[in-house]
């Protein structure tokens, strides 16, 4: 998988090139502790290489295809960090058709730029690699006399590496799914908490232990479990209230799976049933998100997935006395946003918001087959919003699924776990069984 998608970013870059891909380092936390290392999203869909400050050089010149500069076998550093693959299982294990210690990387760069007509390279994320570029290329232009001309361009390798990641392959969509099933697990012991007397933490508890129990690297964000008027905030995180019965519990939580991320939505009432006012809203919420998913067409445009939903959350906010008038005026004139203020989709990937451009030529890009986005309409409506009935003050409801576009129409990855109102309910009272 990995060779093969090596393969097409080399022919991309036409001859006489070189590219310089980097991969991440560690994170300092606090003091001396680091956050667990995660690799570049890019890095690793090139190489599939797992370990921090390393990078990677491919040429279509006359040199060697791939290149790996790594940490070096060290057994003091290794005692203490764990395994390193070194320079012999860069090649033995992940391809490298050579590998050199990282630190040998800058004194080996004016052998990679010379020759080259094209460098892709990101500029920015390394300042030392930059200058070290730059210098080396005034040294050639120094000596362009004796025939050491330096790169023309440095080019951007996300414009093309952003736009191969965008389309998933059969072997990507079956990490996807596998992640999709994890999620779904974790969503299904998350949803037996849901009761009062618990704590929006315990709920995120599961949700983790079930991650990695099932061999996931752990949540691909940061899990929002946000119970009554928590569930307003789009990007809630504190996650350290008590639940309280009848009232709603947002979960916005999916796995990270072979660096693939699952990001799945579903709202449960707590202690096991929707309330009258919460099950209209709930309903409104679950048809805007059908008509979405029937707009997520071959062929098709986010906006329109997009505008289904608004069209629906609008009449069902006209409905509920949330806004006035007719669903046309208050779609032009925005209104609506005052209760669904954010977008219904983005791409879903190596990167919970994956890469890839939504636009071209200043036009919305048409779906192709293996794009795959989130659908996630809702409607927030806070806790001190005099406008609202009293029953509807502090609801909020979210519903998301993984969309993937296909010839024979959108495939829902997450499908599998229940959004229906009956079915949710049922779930959650499992939890007093």
């Amino acid at each position: 998988m990995f060779a093969q998608r090596r393969q097409r970013f080399l022919e991309s870059m036409g001859p006489g090139a070189a590219a310089l891909i980097q991969g991440a380092g560690l994170a300092t936390r606090s003091n001396d502790t680091e956050y667990p290392f995660r690799q570049d999203s890019d890095f690793h869909y090139l190489t599939g290489f797992d370990h921090p400050n390393a990078v990677a050089v491919l040429r279509t010149d006359a040199g060697p295809a791939f290149t790996l500069y790594v940490e070096p076998r060290d057994p003091e550093m290794e005692t203490w960090n764990g395994f390193r693959p070194g320079t012999e299982g860069a090649v033995a294990d992940f391809g490298a058709d050579e590998a050199h210690p990282i630190t040998s990387l800058p004194e080996n760069l004016g052998e990679v730029l010379r020759g080259v007509d094209r460098l892709f390279h990101v500029l920015g994320r390394d300042t030392a690699l930059d200058a070290r570029i730059s210098e080396l290329r005034e040294q050639m232009r120094r000596g362009s006399r004796a025939g050491a001309i330096p790169p023309e361009e440095i080019v951007d390798p996300r414009q093309t590496l952003h736009e191969m990641r965008l389309r998933k392959s059969p072997d990507e969509v079956e990490i996807l799914q596998r992640a999709a099933d994890i999620t779904l697990e974790a969503h299904h012991e998350a949803a037996k908490l849901s009761h009062g007397g618990r704590m929006e933490y315990e709920v995120q508890a599961v949700l983790d232990y079930t991650f990695r129990r099932r061999g996931s690297a752990g949540p691909a964000y940061g899990s929002i479990v946000g119970g009554g008027a928590n569930a307003t905030v789009l990007h809630y995180v504190q996650n350290d209230q008590p639940l309280v019965d009848g009232e709603l519990l947002l979960i916005d939580a999916g796995c990270e799976l072979e660096g693939y991320a699952s990001d799945v939505t579903r709202t449960y009432p707590i202690g096991g049933t929707y309330s009258p006012a919460q099950r209209e809203v709930y309903d409104i919420v679950l048809e805007a998100q059908s008509a979405s998913i029937e707009a997520a067409l071959l062929g098709g445009i986010l906006p329109d997935v997009h505008n289904a939903s608004v069209r629906v959350l609008t009449q069902g906010m006209i409905d509920l006395g949330l806004l006035s008038g007719s669903v046309d005026e208050a779609v032009e004139k925005e209104s609506y946003r005052k209760y669904y203020m954010h977008g219904t989709s983005h791409w879903i990937g190596l990167d919970v918001h994956d890469a890839g451009v939504y636009t071209r030529d200043g036009q919305p890009r048409r779906l192709e087959s293996g794009m795959l986005f989130s659908v996630e309409p809702g409607l927030y409506i806070t806790a001190d919003d005099e406008a609202a009935k009293p029953e509807l003050r502090g609801v909020g409801i979210r519903i998301e699924d993984d969309i993937i576009v296909t010839d024979d129409g959108p495939m829902n990855l997450t499908e599998a776990i229940p959004k229906d109102a009956p079915a949710v309910e049922a779930w959650v009272r499992e939890g007093l069984e």
